[in-house]
């Protein structure tokens, strides 16, 4: 899905560019807004996300030029202007969302899946971390496009990790979401069953891995 960033810091575009394309989101990045307007002219996209501090100019004046034109694209507005005042500019000049600076990658992400999903553009089909590749509808997964097969179980585990990509899953979630999948779980059914999932994404050349943080639980991430 092909999301343009208006941002003009070149670190910061880069890293949400590296963190979203592991979500199944291509950024397209315009430094300006002379680029996003030309872009937004040739170009379809399922939403912006917009800084206002611009080179040349405010890109609350892209906004604005869009739903002038009866433009419905999403938008979130992403500015270090956090003041009630900036977000309320921001939202009544047709923004979907606001988030000000500095703010979390996968808190953007997860606003902007929310308002995707509200204006009927975003239905998610696919997660993506690294090479795996999950499909959601048919609980199937695939590294560098060749099926892994698993296990009920490690299907609903691997599913949890990939939500959850670069964040805790504490065991106790983890048994949770075992229980819906069968009998009862052993004491060291968890163990297990990460240490099972773990050896077939390794064997299937995954570039992904599940890290365990002793005390906290499990992550599923790239690998470093």
């Amino acid at each position: 899905m092909r999301i343009l960033l208006v941002e003009d810091d070149d670190a910061l575009a880069a890293a949400l560019i590296d963190h979203f394309s592991l979500r199944g989101f291509a950024l397209e990045r315009a430094g300006s807004l002379e680029d996003a307007a030309l872009m937004l002219a040739t170009s379809r996209y399922a939403a912006l996300i917009l800084d206002r501090g611009l080179p040349d100019g405010d890109g609350i004046e892209l906004l604005q030029s869009l739903r002038a034109q009866r433009d419905t694209l999403s938008v979130i507005v992403l500015t270090a202007r956090g003041e009630i005042a900036s977000r309320i500019a921001g939202l009544d000049a047709g923004a979907d969302d606001y988030l000000a600076k500095p703010f979390s990658p996968d808190e953007l992400a997860a606003r902007l899946r929310a308002v995707l999903r509200r204006n009927g553009a975003y239905q998610e089909r696919e997660i993506i971390c690294a090479n795996l590749v999950f499909d959601i509808e048919n609980l199937v997964l695939r590294i560098d496009g060749g099926i892994v097969i698993l296990s009920q179980r490690e299907t609903c585990l691997l599913r949890l990790l990939l939500r959850r990509v670069g964040l805790v899953v504490t065991k106790r979630l983890a048994e949770d979401q075992l229980l819906s999948a069968g009998e009862p779980l052993g004491s060291n059914a968890i163990e297990v069953y990460i240490h099972r999932l773990r050896h077939k994404l390794e064997a299937a050349g995954s570039r992904a891995e599940i890290v365990t943080l002793r005390g906290l639980g499990y992550v599923l991430r790239p690998c470093s």
